[in-house]
């Protein structure tokens, strides 16, 4: 244990000696006269294109929703209707919607926390620990990314029944627990933003390996974690295809639950698209919340290199 504040201290020096080789130039750009331009007006026109864009879905699904069902007949509404708290209440009567609600948060929160760990422990194994077939290894998981999902629906739906876990949220969780995606993208970060010596460093003052990921690779990872994490809860808060075929009705996430809406021959496509707003909006308190770590991480992986 006492070994532990001089790691700390190893790493902070190592630390500051990496900053001082960045030299002031990395520390900021764009200062003084000799700084970038400005963006113009052509640049702020089109990020708000694209901004508005991407709000015209959500803003099209509360229209409809504050409407009743023979909006769509009317032609295209422009202004929102007052029938929006009527419809979310109907959502309420026809489906559980906080139980699907909160079975989203379990899986979405404990599926984000495993995908980061796993992923930082894989990361930094592969970007920093040298040993045999780590390479080709690193390819193999990579490609896993070009199979596609539908195929391993049969075995993976085979091996829960099997688990007795058909119906349960565990069946939601486990298959999801570490991505090739996130092992790729934390692996890629670190490669680049820990230094060797960093590490040699704390070695030599005699940390273990687990020591030194816990006191050096992870808070160096820290910013691609908070991205990965955010990215991994959005995907499945979202996911629909295989929580619709491993739940029961009786137990769904919120995709699945949404799904419940249709009737086999009249769909309300207005209460369809209230719910949809319903579970939208938690997303958007989550991007809220975590814009400010979202843009540093961005910074950081950009000003990094």
């Amino acid at each position: 244990m006492s070994s532990i504040p001089m790691i700390e201290q190893t790493a902070g020096k190592g630390a500051a000696r990496a900053a001082a080789r960045r030299g002031p130039g990395t520390r900021r750009s764009g200062g003084g006269h000799g700084g970038a331009r400005r963006p113009g007006f052509l640049t702020y026109g089109f990020l708000g294109a694209v901004l508005l864009a991407s709000l015209f879905p959500l803003y099209w699904s509360f229209l409809v929703g504050s409407h009743d069902n023979t909006v769509l007949s009317r032609g295209i509404p422009l202004l929102p209707g007052g029938n929006f708290l009527a419809n979310a209440a109907k959502v309420f009567d026809s489906i559980p919607f906080w139980k699907a609600m909160g079975n989203s948060l379990i899986v979405s929160c404990v599926t984000a926390a495993s995908v980061v760990v796993f992923s930082t422990l894989s990361g930094f194994a592969f970007a920093k620990l040298r040993f045999r077939g780590s390479k080709g290894l690193l390819v193999f998981v990579i490609a896993t990314m070009a199979v596609p999902t539908q195929l391993g629906v049969v075995p993976l739906f085979i091996v829960m029944s099997k688990l007795g876990w058909t119906g349960s949220l565990w069946a939601v969780i486990i298959p999801g627990v570490v991505t090739a995606f996130g092992v790729f993208w934390m692996t890629q970060y670190l490669r680049d933003a820990l230094p060797d010596e960093l590490i040699e460093a704390v070695r030599m003052d005699g940390a273990s390996m687990i020591q030194a990921f816990w006191y050096i690779g992870f808070p160096a990872a820290r910013p691609a974690a908070a991205m990965l994490a955010l990215f991994t809860f959005v995907a499945t808060w979202t996911n629909f295809f295989w929580p619709f075929i491993v739940l029961d009705p009786s137990n769904p996430t919120l995709p699945v639950a949404l799904q419940l809406l249709q009737a086999a021959h009249f769909v309300d496509y207005s209460v369809v698209l209230a719910g949809a707003v319903l579970a939208t909006v938690p997303l958007l308190l989550l991007f809220i919340a975590a814009g400010r770590q979202l843009v540093s991480g961005i910074m950081q992986g950009a000003v990094k290199g």
